[in-house]
């Protein structure tokens, strides 16, 4: 009968409508929640199978809701340096355990980028799960895998120490003068030698400038570079000595803490000439614990210092690079010295770049990779199953993840000290909340129209 019908329709749409206000109602409830992605409800008629000469019978509505996943929100500014948004497609991996221990144990992927430090150093989000990355190894390589989640491990921060950083590049810019008298020591200079050498102190150098280097364990070494001209016109007499001398132990042919002599030379333009410039532009200290003979010029540090080895690449300058040692007819002076390294510091904060990349901070300067953050990527992203706090599994509709680098292989790149706003749009829900009114009341008349008609029938009978 068609008023029966007519009474399903009314009912589902009583059903539809309510399913519908009660996704607006979430997506008002989280306006202000980091990562939502908004609920959206279609409906859907229920068509009854007729003949053409059949009296019509409703078939009522149905109504299915589904998140907009796929539905970016906006980026807005955040108060850390761990809050964190994806730029794009993709999620964070998330785990509700900081290790897993078992290959069933369930993984997670949200949008909802709060990340903060937890009491033992791991980063967990607003729901209190902990963020997976890949770790930088030892050597400063990273193992990607786009599939293996065994790959990734919890971020920790606990776990950063101190650090220090060894010298392993120094660059000296200066100009020596030109017309720079000739010393009469020059005559009976001999490198070699205590009693005419510049090591020692018994010749005074024509230019002697100190520069400070770091060893394996953060300590700061001085290391002097001293220069006499030679009567070869365009050639420098030149040593390397540690201060103190007891800092080294050295091989025939280099005493007073020298490690290393040779000749600077210039060409006619004033420029270095490498040709014809002996002194070694590599500095390689043996370790402390060296315990074999010590060749002619090698050196190392002394056996007490229990220092690791160690190599220095000296720049002095070159055909295609600028600075390095000029020869000018105007006064000797040290323009500048570059030298990496640092002394022991302190973990001082992370950074993350748009690649994901988890940088260590250190309160002397030292930057180092520890962690690179993934970003899992759909084929349908919006066939992921809702779960709690704003995360997200694994479903046949969604099909399987694909682990990323940030902005590789279709994901979205890091924003970091960014957070991902909800997607939901206030005045659209507000609207939708006025047409759900109506279609839900202009259900409920449908039930009351066809009740009045099926008591007009009933009455009819009587």
């Amino acid at each position: 009968m068609s008023i029966n019908s007519a009474l399903w329709a009314g009912a589902s749409g009583l059903l539809a409508n309510s399913s519908a206000l009660a996704a607006i109602s979430d997506n008002i409830a989280n306006v202000n929640t980091v990562g939502y992605k908004r609920a959206a409800t279609t409906f859907s008629p229920l068509y009854e199978s007729r003949g053409a000469a059949s009296r019509y019978a409703a078939g009522g509505v149905s109504s299915i809701n589904r998140l907009e996943i796929s539905r970016g929100g906006l980026l807005t500014p955040g108060s850390s340096a761990t809050d964190l948004a994806i730029s794009g497609e993709g999620f964070f991996v998330v785990r509700n355990a900081s290790q897993t221990t078992s290959t069933t144990d369930p993984v997670y992927f949200s949008r909802a980028g709060r990340f903060e430090a937890d009491a033992n150093g791991f980063l967990r989000n607003d729901a209190g799960l902990f963020l997976y990355g890949w770790p930088v190894d030892t050597d400063g390589s990273i193992t990607r895998n786009p599939s293996d989640l065994n790959s990734l491990e919890a971020i920790n921060l606990s776990a950063i120490g101190g650090a220090a950083e060894q010298t392993s590049n120094v660059s000296v810019n200066a100009n020596l003068q030109a017309s720079q008298t000739i010393s009469a020591d020059e005559a009976t200079y001999t490198a070699g030698t205590s009693a005419t050498n510049m090591a020692s102190g018994a010749v005074t150098p024509d230019f002697q400038r100190s520069i400070q280097i770091y060893d394996s364990q953060g300590g700061a070494r001085t290391i002097t570079l001293s220069l006499l001209k030679s009567a070869t016109a365009n050639q420098w007499h030149a040593e390397l000595h540690v201060e103190p001398a007891s800092d080294v132990t050295t091989g025939a042919g280099l005493v007073d803490g020298q490690i290393a002599t040779g000749i600077v030379a210039f060409d006619a333009n004033g420029d270095l000439d490498l040709t014809n410039t002996t002194l070694p532009t590599t500095l390689d200290f043996l370790a402390s614990a060296n315990s074999g003979a010590l060749g002619a010029t090698q050196f190392q540090w002394a056996s007490g210092e229990g220092i690791a080895a160690q190599s220095i690449n000296l720049f002095l300058g070159s055909a295609t690079q600028p600075g390095g040692l000029t020869q000018y007819d105007s006064p000797s002076v040290l323009l500048s010295t570059q030298v990496d390294g640092a002394v022991f510091g302190d973990f001082s904060g992370v950074e993350v770049d748009s690649e994901g990349v988890v940088f260590a901070k250190f309160d002397n300067g030292i930057v180092r990779r520890i962690y690179q953050i993934p970003v899992a990527t759909f084929v349908n992203p919006n066939g992921l199953a809702a779960e709690s706090g704003g995360t997200y599994s694994i479903t046949p509709d969604s099909g399987t993840f694909t682990l990323n680098a940030p902005g590789n292989g279709g994901s979205g790149g890091i924003a970091a000290s960014t957070l991902e706003n909800s997607n939901v749009d206030l005045a659209t829900e507000f609207t939708s909340l006025i047409t759900t009114q109506r279609a839900y009341s202009a259900s409920s008349k449908i039930i009351t129209t066809a009740d009045e008609m099926m008591d007009e029938a009933i009455r009819m009978k009587r």
